[in-house]
């Protein structure tokens, strides 16, 4: 084995427990691709673009509770990779981007695939670092792992020099083992926040974030329960506490239900459980305490900074969720909120009726068979668009059910994600839900799940358009369509092409022994759905948003 860069920064990472690697292969980082051939205990999983192996990364991450990792080469790859990198930002993810760079000989000289790395990603990376020693590549790495798993958990730019990379070193010691210390919470602290729920007579918690384990998952759940008390998931975080609970009372989401703005704007005390008070919780900004002065806010995060950083909370507490979690559940009942959450759930599941959808396939009928249908550790997955309502408000997670979403808004991750979920589970059933102009962001990952085998069940919402942004166009310009109508190819066409069974349904009837042949085999494959414009969201039709704006 040879003693240089890349040997040292493979046992580096394979100290930090790193068993996959996410990318796509450059020449700016030839001898890593070479040394691959002498450690066993990392694989590299090609992708077939940057943002799509970003994509992957963050979802591994979000699944195994690993660092993801991602090697991509110069200014093209690291700027395709860049979509990625935003969504682990702003998703709170732990990912660390490797980044070919050129040779340090020629370095602001504007050389061919040149960048400055810091410029480009200081904005969305918790740390920028170019490494210019080969014999500090175990400390950089270290400290890049560190960075990315402490305090609020995020994405870490790596740039390594063509020449360093391959350069030969002095040292063969690896990166020592980073081990991570969730912050605690004291019993003074504790007693404080029991306190302030015993007197309230309307509290709410909204759960959300990441760092979470399942003994967190479960100490939350149990102790929410056991006292009845009432809870929300921030955007895209659902999966954290079981929906089927008593005590699940929704989700926040863009455009939030008349009973969610009542529960927030009546609760006395609104505990921000180790999510971001951000534009999407708050409603941008506009949700939250500004309309109830006289409520109570305890927020907690493991990151000191993201606490009191838009709004001011009545009591800050700096702990990791895991181990609130804990001390929260290792008290007896505190109280008993049953009968305030039990109207709340009931307005819930209220919010959770259908009507009948324009167009021959209606959505409403094929998530409740689904519902239905999917076993308790099923695995969701989306991108971004309308089409993504169906999985995220309309459908219940079970205490084993994961989604992998991002909070960015990011077109194109689902198919990424749901190919990083097989790789991680390929016994468990991967369902991915993606919009037309969603799937075709990233649809050349097929290639990926091709060469490994690893095919997930892709549902395609078609209706010839940029559905969200036809939305508001109606809303805001109606009648004056332009730029998003669609024409799309034949998307089972694609996936034959790349040896999946592909399926395309025109009518609801049709989709149920399609899905039931689908589901007794482990091959995976595409169904597409040819869905009418009209039904752009549940409870609105597109034709309402033109009238309501035209009113």
């Amino acid at each position: 084995m040879k003693k240089n860069g890349a040997t040292l920064l493979l046992k580096s990472l394979l100290n930090q427990k790193t068993s996959k690697i996410f990318g796509v292969p450059g020449e700016s980082f030839l001898s890593v691709l070479d040394a691959l051939n002498e450690f066993d205990g990392i694989n590299w999983v090609g992708a077939r673009q940057e943002g799509g192996a970003a994509f992957m990364a963050a979802s591994y991450a979000q699944l195994t509770g690993k660092t993801g990792v991602c090697y991509v080469t110069r200014a093209p790859g690291a700027t395709n990779a860049s979509i990625g990198i935003h969504t682990a930002f702003q998703g709170s993810i732990p990912l660390v981007l490797f980044i070919g760079q050129v040779s340090t000989k020629v370095i602001g000289r504007e050389a061919f695939q040149e960048l400055n790395y810091d410029g480009m990603y200081s904005s969305m990376a918790k740390w920028v670092v170019e490494i210019t020693d080969v014999n500090r590549i175990p400390e950089i790495v270290s400290r890049a792992f560190n960075v990315a798993n402490t305090g609020r958990p995020g994405p870490v730019i790596v740039s390594v020099p063509e020449d360093v990379i391959s350069a030969p070193c002095d040292i063969t010691k690896p990166s020592p083992i980073v081990k991570f210390s969730e912050p605690s919470i004291s019993k003074l602290n504790i007693s404080e926040i029991i306190k302030k729920l015993r007197v309230s007579k309307k509290p709410i918690f909204i759960v959300g974030g990441s760092g979470w384990n399942e003994v967190g998952i479960y100490n939350l759940n149990n102790f929410i329960e056991k006292n009845g008390l009432p809870v929300i998931a921030s955007f895209r975080r659902q999966d954290i506490f079981d929906n089927k609970s008593h005590s699940y009372v929704g989700v926040l989401s863009f455009v939030n239900s008349q009973y969610i703005k009542k529960l927030l704007e009546d609760s006395d005390l609104i505990f921000a459980f180790n999510t971001l008070l951000g534009d999407i919780t708050t409603s941008g900004y506009k949700l939250l305490i500004d309309k109830n002065i006289n409520s109570i806010l305890i927020h907690s995060h493991s990151d000191p900074k993201e606490i009191n950083k838009f709004y001011h909370a009545d009591f800050p507490v700096n702990a990791g969720p895991n181990n609130l979690a804990l001390e929260l559940n290792s008290i007896d009942q505190i109280g008993n909120w049953t009968s305030y959450t039990k109207k709340l759930r009931s307005a819930y599941e209220k919010s959770l009726f259908i009507p009948k959808q324009p167009g021959k396939v209606d959505m409403g009928v094929i998530i409740s068979y689904l519902q239905k249908k999917l076993p308790e550790d099923v695995i969701l997955t989306n991108g971004a668009g309308n089409f993504s309502i169906w999985s995220n408000l309309f459908f219940m997670y079970g205490s084993k059910t994961r989604l992998l979403a991002p909070t960015s808004g990011a077109m194109g991750f689902g198919l990424p994600a749901a190919i990083a979920a097989k790789l991680v589970n390929p016994s468990k059933k991967v369902i991915c839900f993606a919009g037309d102009g969603d799937f075709q962001m990233t649809q050349n990952e097929l290639g990926t799940a091709k060469q490994y085998n690893l095919f997930p069940i892709i549902l395609i919402l078609n209706n010839s358009s940029y559905g969200t942004i036809r939305m508001h166009q109606e809303a805001s310009y109606p009648g004056r369509v332009a730029s998003t109508d669609i024409i799309n190819p034949d998307f089972t066409k694609i996936a034959e092409a790349y040896g999946i069974d592909g399926f395309k349904i025109k009518e609801t009837k049709e989709f149920k022994p399609v899905f039931e042949k689908i589901f007794s085999s482990n091959k995976g494959a595409l169904i597409e759905l040819i869905i009418d414009i009209e039904s752009v969201s549940p409870h609105k039709t597109l034709q309402d948003y033109k009238v309501k704006s035209l009113t």
